[in-house]
């Protein structure tokens, strides 16, 4: 069985499973889905914008990346104006709340944040945290190495400073980043929108060691980070994203 496709192009995303493409559901008139979107956009859309202006980012970008760290307690959004473009950082977002510890997330009820490769499959403008932005978890890596029966969902980026599994980042953060998110998929058509957890940003010293420590009897995770990490690495020097696929094993691979 050939590795299952998680990234194309090195931002679009799919899941290729028996030959078949699922893909991300169309989301039509984002903006106008709720009063609370609404209200929003009155308030925050003119600053987002602003905000791009003065760091002399294309607005709408062509495309938005979401990297988030579990240990650091950070969220990053980059974007690039067009696809030949290196993605630059527009900002990095305090993630407020955690629950569960280093690893992925392997079954229902760990409250564990899952770590990996995922895209954004749902915009929730009726959320019971603000607003919500929904990951694709369990992706193909999860189906084969979680629970086969209780591998948990409902994983979400979302405001409102709570976490049993999710990723908190307070209500104004959430609310540029639904903007953000919005702009790229309804004005340029980008459809996957990827999100990366790591447990840690690798290339910090107190992180690093952190890790090491937590991981030091447990084999199955130093091989499980050793193997994400490479998308980190990638990253970190070309500024684009790699294919990643997904093998038998459930492990990532990287092109």
């Amino acid at each position: 069985m050939k590795p299952f496709f998680l990234h194309m192009v090195g931002f679009m995303l799919a899941l290729t499973i028996a030959g078949t493409t699922i893909a991300q559901p169309a989301i039509n008139d984002i903006k106008k889905s709720s009063a609370k979107v609404s209200d929003v956009y009155n308030r925050m859309e003119d600053s987002v914008i602003k905000q791009f202006e003065n760091q002399h980012l294309a607005w709408p970008p062509a495309e938005m990346y979401v990297r988030t760290f579990k240990y650091d307690r950070q969220l990053e959004i980059w974007v690039k104006g067009s696809s030949k473009e290196p993605f630059k950082l527009f900002k990095t977002y305090k993630v407020c709340m955690q629950s569960g510890t280093m690893g992925p997330k392997r079954m229902e009820g760990d409250y564990q944040v899952p770590e990996g490769f995922y895209y954004i499959n749902e915009f929730n403008p009726n959320s019971n945290y603000h607003l919500s932005l929904g990951l694709n978890y369990p992706n193909a890596s999860d189906k084969i190495l979680s629970d086969g029966v209780r591998p948990g969902s409902n994983i979400y980026i979302h405001g409102n400073c709570v976490s049993t599994g999710c990723i908190p980042i307070s209500d104004i953060p959430i609310e540029e980043v639904f903007i953000i998110a919005t702009a790229v998929k309804e004005q340029e058509g980008q459809d996957f929108i990827p999100v990366h957890v790591f447990p840690i940003r690798y290339n910090v010293k107190k992180s690093a060691e952190y890790l090491a420590n937590i991981t030091q009897d447990n084999p199955a995770l130093q091989a499980f980070n050793i193997n994400i990490r490479l998308a980190f690495d990638f990253f970190e020097t070309k500024k684009q994203l790699p294919i990643i696929m997904v093998n038998q094993k459930g492990e990532y691979v990287f092109n």
